[in-house]
């Protein structure tokens, strides 16, 4: 892979923005490519808005996602599409919070790992580097409720994206 893939991702304090972007640059870094993060904070302490840019290939040289160039905007709270979706390319895929059937999810605060799992579908990341990513990063009482929620999340997405 030569090309750089650029993707996004956006909501607001406490959601899990950076976690989630912690975990994707995680199994990027797994499945070995050069990965570079980069995260812009706000007012995150006050459910402010909260972005990450994760870029990954076979060599990457800066951080951030220049703005017009993602290739995926994955974006947790449905306000916050309209505010990052500038950063998208023109043939880029949004990955909005309504792909998440929420009445499936188990728990709450696992919609960040269902949208990682929404994203995983589009990416060509094996599974196995974002179960590992997932299970180093969050606390081993939780693995199953977040192995679930990634599944959910990675069913919606093909369902979503890819109807048979």
């Amino acid at each position: 892979m030569h090309k750089v893939t650029n993707i996004v991702l956006g909501g607001l304090g406490g959601q899990g923005v950076l976690t989630a972007s912690d975990i994707l640059a995680d199994a990027v870094f797994r499945a070995g490519f050069d990965v570079k993060k980069s995260e812009l904070h706000g007012m995150s302490q006050r459910g402010g808005s909260v972005s990450s840019d994760v870029r990954y290939g076979a060599k990457v040289f800066s951080p951030m996602v220049p703005a017009g160039e993602a290739d995926y905007l994955l974006v947790l709270e449905p306000t916050q599409v309209e505010v990052n979706r500038p950063v998208l390319k023109a043939d880029g895929v949004l990955i909005a919070p309504d792909v998440i059937p929420l009445d499936k999810l188990k728990n709450k605060k696992s919609f960040n790992v269902a949208m990682l799992g929404a994203l995983s579908a589009l990416l060509d990341i094996p599974e196995a580097a974002w179960l590992d990513a997932i299970h180093a990063r969050l606390a081993a009482k939780l693995h199953r409720l977040n192995d679930e929620a990634f599944a959910l999340g990675r069913a919606a997405a093909r369902d979503r994206f890819h109807p048979t």
